[in-house]
């Protein structure tokens, strides 16, 4: 707040004053700008194997396999792409509980793996889990 004379007023100018705002701003921009390449950067992962211990699978699980030529299996048994969804929606509705595990051999394409995430979404699967191997 700003006071001094305008002519013969004796009152107190007030106005706000914004510069100091304004710098504050600028250098959370300039923050930003530099700090924006350093967290965009992307990390190279190798995804098939973990540190994590081998968990045992629960009897209510139910296991989903892709191997190396993009064969589907559930349960241990060959199935189709296009079944897939029925099936899990009938073991859905007789287990709601039901965790289902992906199982995928490391040079199975991601594409191949993000579609069948995406028809175990659609079938209702809401508890979905990785299996990797020991490191």
């Amino acid at each position: 707040m700003a006071f001094g004379r305008l002519g013969e007023q004796r009152e107190p100018m007030a106005e706000m004053n914004i510069i100091p705002l304004v710098d504050v701003m600028l250098v959370l921009l300039v923050v930003f700008i530099v700090t924006a390449p350093v967290i965009t950067h992307s990390v190279n992962v190798k995804l098939p194997t973990a540190d994590a211990s081998p968990q045992d699978e629960r009897p209510d699980s139910l296991t989903i396999s892709l191997d190396a030529a993009g064969q589907l299996y559930l349960a241990d048994e060959p199935v189709r792409a296009t079944r897939l969804e029925s099936r899990l929606e009938q073991a859905m509705s007789e287990n709601p509980e039901l965790v289902v595990y992906l199982r995928a051999d490391e040079s199975t394409p991601y594409g191949r793996v993000a579609e069948t995430m995406a028809k175990a979404r659609q079938a209702g699967v809401e508890r979905l889990g990785f299996v990797s191997r020991p490191e």
